[in-house]
């Protein structure tokens, strides 16, 4: 019995340290996956190109690259204001820095999509650029005009890219062509047949979500797909069902980069005229495809001699736009 008894001790001895011995190689085996696991996803060898814009009015912005190893910075070059950019060859990882208004702002720019460039929107400590839209036509209410609030860090691809049309012009003389009560306006297909044709062939990647809830006054582009947004933007109308609000945005395309300050229920939305309809198929309202043609706004006038139209549009902080006010 005691020859039994310590055979059983022996045994129990060994299966215990048998375990430990594999206990001790799982965690070894682990320590090395996880070492793997970190080692791939390393950002210091991957590679990319970052595109910074400065959206500031009047301000140029000089870009630093910060080394993380030291206290060290480098000046990558000097940024022109409205809408200035630079293309930097870096790594995912890799941090930037600018100064404005006294405060140091720090960048890490964003892994981009395969084949494609990073992007990074400088605004400083601007949260809000205001750009105004005049009208047209006549309205029921005195100097008609939409006043947008552009939210740069929002969707920072559609706010630069709504910024630089802008700028260049593009939306002076547009059509007001979709018009919905309750639902949304559309507009955003130049008069100018070569302008229109030129920017439309200008697409812009999909801002990542930022999980901004559409509500009435709010502005997004329109698109017909991932990666699809050019130059057409839609405001959401008073009035919208909550079900209707809950859908926008469900599109990849669909980020709100700007809404209106004056979007209540009796502003200059209920004055647009809606009494076209919604464009086909939904409506017998302005076709999109017969605008992009070359007499498109012909066809416009021809067939929807109602339509209100946008005068101008301009950034109100800058200032030789101020000036001329």
């Amino acid at each position: 019995m005691a020859a039994l008894a310590l055979l059983r001790s022996i045994l129990i001895a060994i299966w215990l340290a048998a375990n430990v011995i594999l206990a001790e190689d799982g965690e070894q085996m682990a320590a090395v996956a996880e070492e793997g696991e970190q080692a791939a996803a390393a950002p210091d060898d991957i590679p990319m190109t970052v595109t910074f814009v400065n959206e500031l009015p009047n301000e140029s912005i000089e870009l630093f690259w910060e080394n993380k190893f030291s206290d060290e910075r480098k000046l990558e070059d000097t940024i022109l204001p409205r809408g200035g950019a630079l293309d930097v060859k870096t790594f995912v990882g890799h941090e930037f820095s600018y100064e404005h208004d006294g405060t140091r702002h720090f960048v890490l720019p964003p892994a981009p999509k395969q084949g494609e460039k990073s992007f990074v929107l400088l605004a400083g400590s601007h949260d809000e650029f205001r750009v105004r839209c005049e009208l047209q036509r006549a309205l029921d209410i005195p100097n008609p005009h939409l006043e947008i609030a552009v939210r740069p860090y929002w969707a920072p691809r559609g706010a630069s890219r709504f910024l630089e049309l802008v700028r260049a012009g593009y939306y002076d003389g547009v059509a007001l062509n979709r018009v919905v009560k309750q639902f949304l306006v559309q507009f955003g297909i130049a008069k100018d047949h070569e302008t229109k044709m030129k920017w439309d062939e200008m697409n812009i990647l999909d801002d990542a979500p930022d999980n901004h809830q559409f509500g009435p006054g709010f502005i997004s582009f329109a698109g017909n797909g991932p990666d699809s947004r050019t130059t057409e933007i839609f405001i959401v109308m008073p009035g919208a069902s909550q079900e209707q609000l809950d859908s926008f945005g469900e599109n990849s395309w669909e980020t709100p980069f700007a809404y209106l300050i004056n979007a209540e229920e009796d502003g200059v939305l209920s004055e647009i005229y809606s009494g076209y309809g919604d464009m086909p198929p939904w409506g017998k309202g302005p076709d999109p495809e017969a605008i992009y043609e070359e007499d498109g706004y012909e066809y416009l006038a021809d067939e929807f001699p109602d339509l209100d139209y946008i005068e101008r549009c301009y950034i109100v902080d800058e200032d030789d736009v101020g000036d001329e006010l």
